[in-house]
């Protein structure tokens, strides 16, 4: 009987095969890059907010220090946004008519908030305290950056989940006194690990098997 297909089709159908398999990788490492990409996690990208709010001028030519704004911060999950009063503290005085501050007044005369834009906007299936991370010596540099240079303020890790099991399975690498929690720029006075041991145990930090179990952020 005469041959159907010609010799060649071997070779195209192995070539064929391991081609499409390659291919498949090629799309998962590509699904993979977009997932890790700031378009995805909307790290480094400014927000847009009703009031240009510029963290640079307060915390950083100002010194004011972050527990001004973001009162709660050491003792509840959640690190508040300012009320209206905050603002108005000082913006009755300095820069009273500036066009700029002109929703910021407007709160303050309707007693309506302003709908100020989240930059950390976690998932509802994740938990995160913020007072717990204060009081284990997480400063607010190693996870919100250096805001003290940011004229608008940006997400500054991906905030993913492989981003929080790093810092939970060597929380020694991030640790850093309580007296330095709201320092920007904050310079470890040694080694950072020997440091970061030593305050592990100072501050009673939890083992990284506990760190890393699920029910510490998903409940």
């Amino acid at each position: 009987m005469a041959q159907i297909f010609h010799r060649s089709t071997n070779t195209v159908s192995r070539v064929s095969v391991f081609g499409a398999v390659f291919f498949l990788a090629l799309l998962l490492w590509l699904f993979d890059a977009l997932n890790r990409s700031p378009y995805t996690t909307q790290q480094g990208v400014a927000r847009v907010q009703p009031v240009q709010f510029s963290h640079q001028h307060h915390s950083g030519a100002m010194g004011i220090d972050c527990r001004y704004c973001h009162t709660t911060v050491e003792r509840a999950s959640f690190a508040n946004i300012p009320p209206t009063k905050t603002c108005m503290n000082c913006h009755t005085q300095i820069w009273a008519q500036s066009p700029e501050l002109e929703p910021v007044r407007e709160s303050w005369r309707t007693d309506a908030s302003i709908a100020w834009v989240k930059v950390y906007d976690l998932p509802d299936y994740v938990y995160f305290n913020h007072s717990i991370h204060v009081a284990k010596g997480v400063g607010c540099e190693t996870c919100h950056g250096r805001v003290d240079r940011m004229p608008l303020v940006s997400q500054h890790p991906t905030l993913q989940m492989s981003w929080c099991l790093d810092c939970h399975r060597e929380p020694e690498k991030n640790l850093r006194p309580r007296d330095a929690i709201f320092t920007m720029g904050y310079v470890p006075a040694g080694n950072q690990e020997e440091i970061g041991k030593k305050l592990a145990a100072e501050y009673k930090i939890r083992p990284p098997i506990e760190l890393t179990d699920c029910t510490t952020c998903h409940r």
